[in-house]
């Protein structure tokens, strides 16, 4: 044997340790690690670093909390995310019960109310409440009609209208949170209870009241989150003492002299939000944020979802121990039907508070009048002539089209490869890693659109499409990684085994096995990617430009300036869209149901 076989053979090894490493599904997650880090945490750690930059690190944060107007601005925010928060987890929690308790299809039609809203644009929601509050509208003409008032009156601008509008946008994601712990919960626990002379409210209390009081506290906290960052409802539906500290944030971006506090101002808000999901992290665990559980790091190829931990069941337990008997014994002699007619009267409540809106602006699409009005005097196809015949509302959906199919692109692309990634790898972290892929949802838009506005403008992608687009594919992502990994849970993986056993390669494998299987999730992720870009309208506002209109964009000016029923045709259009996507989501949402 030659010297140069001997050394071919000590390759060898060495060789196929190379292979193995390079077919290994955690480099599946390269892409898209390094997508986010250049253009969603490059941006943020710049925006970091343009706040410290004053004559000493903390001169802008100074400035931020010595001006009234921030402090106050900043109280009244944590004020009014709390109160939201808190009236979500109220009329929440009956609606997540309506829904575990009704069968066939009533359950269908009452999950299909609170999900419909859900997946439409905030601003469209918002809107619909400026209709059905307005001078003109129903609820004015409701009040006179039953002499309540004499005549109409602006009840728009107000802190009330700032926390209806609020609490309604972000009810479904209380409900949906709740539920999901609601629908894991063993039923035998609860019949068990009631067999042992446990009443129904004792059974409630001490059964599943405290099982759920971890899917309780992660719908406040996320409600909680997401409040803290809003703009568009305070902005809409509040008046000048209802301005929240997002707000201020969008305004000063206007102004070439506050480089540096403006990069405070977001630094801050941006601190609280880490803040509260670190906390709620350590209690809850960071999985509160997709919806899981812990994810295995164990077991190879595999991903397998962990009951919850059994410290946090028994938190719950000594909570309803410590506050729970007073109201055992204040609410054990009512009879069971006042649980039961509860539940459906506060369920019916919410469903009418999300589904009614809706209802009105589309019925005002088809209206013959020159101004918002209900009932509408007359139907008419006018507002819809008019759309469609404008050239630049046309420009701008046709805009919105392109750059919805862009960002859902590299959404798709990125976020397909980071589950295969996730679910098929045994890297260690990947909760870690899960948890950095999906946190572009807890960023304020505010803070993401201003951090990445200077990204952009050193890059000279500020008001160009493909940067819109990937602007809008750091939220895209997130979606697209949840639903496949979900997806991916359904597939038996030792059927993609089989098929390499018999020499199929990793490409062919995917093609032929994995692909199939997970094509109902993968039509779904597109489709919520997209729609998700068509929708943005923050983002938008920090990076576009007088040539570069969105059907948001748009929809914002009008809003603002003025109100006709073309919004209203614009809203119709918008949740026939959403309607569409939900019959298309069903088959890998029931998938989803059965893999946790």
């Amino acid at each position: 044997m030659t010297s140069a076989s001997i050394g071919v053979q000590a390759d060898r090894p060495a060789d196929l340790d190379l292979v193995r490493r390079l077919r290994d599904p955690a480099l599946l997650l390269v892409p898209a690690l390094a997508f986010l880090a250049f253009i969603y945490l490059l941006p943020l750690i710049d925006l970091i670093r343009i706040s410290v930059s004053g004559p000493s690190w903390s001169s802008y944060f100074e400035r931020v909390f010595a001006i009234p107007l921030y402090w106050d601005s900043l109280v009244r925010t944590m004020q009014i995310s709390v109160t939201v928060a808190g009236l979500c987890l109220l009329f929440g929690y009956p609606t997540a019960l309506l829904i575990h308790r009704s069968r066939g299809l009533a359950q269908a039609l009452i999950a299909t109310a609170i999900v419909l809203p859900y997946f439409i644009a905030i601003l469209i929601r918002t809107y619909a409440w400026m209709v059905l509050l307005g001078r003109n509208g129903p609820v004015n003409k409701l009040l006179v009609s039953i002499e309540i008032l004499s005549e109409p009156v602006q009840l728009l601008f107000n802190r009330g209208t700032v926390l209806l509008g609020m609490t309604a946008v972000l009810l479904p994601l209380m409900v949906l949170t709740i539920y999901s712990s609601v629908a894991r919960l063993d039923q035998s626990l609860t019949r068990a209870a009631l067999a042992s002379g446990a009443g129904p409210i004792a059974a409630f209390w001490r059964v599943m009241l405290p099982l759920t009081l971890p899917g309780m506290g992660a719908g406040f906290l996320l409600v909680f989150v997401a409040a803290i960052g809003f703009f568009i409802t305070p902005t809409l539906l509040g008046g000048p003492g209802d301005q929240m500290f997002a707000m201020h944030i969008t305004q000063q971006a206007d102004s070439v002299t506050s480089e540096g506090f403006l990069q405070a101002l977001g630094v801050v808000l941006l601190t609280i939000t880490l803040a509260v999901v670190a906390v709620a992290g350590r209690f809850l665990g960071f999985e509160f944020i997709w919806g899981g559980r812990k994810l295995t790091e164990a077991t190879p190829g595999k991903t397998d979802l962990r009951a919850a931990d059994g410290s946090r069941r028994s938190l719950g337990a000594s909570a309803a121990d410590v506050i729970g008997w007073p109201l055992l014994r204040l609410f054990g002699r009512l009879p069971a039907s006042c649980g039961t007619w509860t539940v459906r009267i506060m369920g019916g409540l919410v469903i009418a508070i999300l589904i009614l809106p809706i209802i009105v602006v589309m019925i005002i699409s088809f209206s013959s009048a020159s101004y918002l009005t209900f009932p509408p005097p007359g139907f008419s196809l006018r507002w819809y002539e008019q759309f469609f015949s404008d050239s630049n509302w046309m420009r701008a959906f046709w805009t919105s089209l392109v750059v919805a199919a862009m960002s859902a692109g590299i959404a798709i692309v990125l976020g397909a490869s980071a589950a295969l990634g996730i679910v098929r790898s045994s890297i260690r972290g990947k909760s870690a890693i899960m948890l950095l892929l999906v946190s572009p949802i807890i960023v304020p838009p505010v803070v993401l659109g201003l951090s990445l506005y200077s990204l952009f403008l050193r890059f000279d992608l500020v008001g160009s499409v493909f940067g819109l687009a990937a602007a809008h594919a750091i939220g895209g992502l997130p979606i697209v990684v949840v639903i496949l990994s979900a997806s991916l849970q359904g597939v038996d993986a030792r059927l993609e085994q089989a098929a390499a056993v018999h020499g199929a390669s990793s490409l062919t494998v995917f093609r032929l096995v994995t692909l199939p299987a997970i094509m109902p999730g993968l039509a779904a992720a597109t489709f919520f990617a997209f729609l998700h870009s068509f929708d943005e309208l923050v983002l938008t506002l920090f990076l576009s430009s007088a040539e570069l209109k969105t059907l948001p964009l748009m929809l914002w000016g009008d809003i603002n300036y003025r109100l006709n029923p073309v919004l209203a045709v614009v809203s119709t259009l918008e949740v026939l869209l959403v309607v569409a996507g939900l019959v298309l989501a069903r088959p890998v949402l029931a998938t989803s149901r059965k893999a946790t």
